[in-house]
């Protein structure tokens, strides 16, 4: 979750708001003034033509049509774990972040297991062969720990150096220069990552990965940051490809889900299953973008039989 969360999933609670009332009672006033007043029915006929209206059906359709075809593989208790690990991280910023967006815990959640959802019929809708996992293990790098010490300036960097090059305890100074309050008490010590982390910094993780367990970079390493000086403190084996197919397995489906035409190709196939009818004529198109292959296709065989 980042402070601007996904405007598709904003529109779909105002719409579905929205969409809930107006079938209650279209003529209700959502707000009067001296002018007059603007009913539901009103805001109704203009949010379904509007780009955010239509991009947020689009979004309930599918959220419905995956909820029904794999609901049975994401639990509640998977949405809890991740809503709470993004409370965690957010911690007091966290309920504010919700309200600046629209959303609430509920709301929130109903996004979490979507994603979810999405991530099953990615495994489900698509395999993986030994010429991916072989593609995937040339490139793979175990998981690493290094210590950091982040700093504002260059000369701060080099000076650190010097200072391990005449023996100095990396965690002594960690602790005394280092301005990520987050770890300079526990030396600079960060979680275990590999190259698939999309989390750090590339040039730092470029530089993290070359080296051997116990070294440390001889050069400043730069980052969005400022500029850090960085220590293996563990470098496990490779190992073998069978040892880490299922990881290997994880950064494959992984990369899928950042993959528009894998993503179309999937959803595609979730929305022809639902037998999906809309009835308001003008919302008849708003997945066209996933279906339209389908119809082509049944038209040219209808075309073909005509013959």
């Amino acid at each position: 979750m980042s402070k601007k969360l996904n405007k598709f999933m904003l529109a779909l609670v105002a719409f579905l708001s929205v969409t809930l009332v107006a079938g209650c009672s279209s003529n209700k006033a959502v707000v009067t003034m001296k002018g007059g007043k603007i009913t539901q029915e009103q805001l109704y006929q203009k949010m379904k033509k509007s780009q955010a209206g239509q991009q947020a059906l689009q979004q309930m359709i599918i959220s419905q049509a995956l909820k029904d075809q794999y609901g049975k593989n994401v639990s509640d208790k998977e949405v809890n774990k991740e809503y709470n690990q993004y409370k965690d991280k957010y911690g007091s910023q966290f309920d504010s972040l919700l309200q600046q967006n629209g959303l609430d815990a509920a709301s929130f959640k109903d996004t979490i297991r979507t994603n979810l959802l999405t991530k099953v019929a990615v495994r489900k809708e698509t395999s993986i062969s030994q010429a991916e996992l072989n593609k995937q293990w040339k490139k793979y790098t175990p998981k690493v720990t290094v210590q950091h010490i982040l700093v504002k300036d260059e000369s701060t960097a080099k000076d650190v150096i010097k200072q391990l090059d005449d023996g100095a305890s990396f965690n002594k100074l960690a602790k005394k220069y280092s301005t990520d309050s987050g770890t300079k008490n526990s030396g600079g010590k960060l979680p275990a990552f590999n190259n698939s982390d999309t989390s750090l910094d590339a040039n730092f993780k470029k530089a993290a990965l070359k080296l051997k367990q116990g070294q440390y970079t001889k050069e400043p390493v730069k980052s969005s940051y400022g500029y850090h000086v960085i220590k293996m403190i563990k470098h496990p084996g490779k190992g073998t490809l069978n040892s880490h197919k299922k990881e290997l397995e994880n950064q494959i489906y992984a990369a899928r889900m950042q993959d528009s035409a894998t993503m179309q190709k999937v959803i595609s196939k979730v929305l022809k299953r639902a037998d999906i009818s809309i009835k308001d004529n003008d919302m008849k198109n708003i997945l066209s973008g996933y279906l339209a292959n389908d119809k082509n296709a049944k038209k040219s065989q209808s075309s073909s039989s005509n013959k």
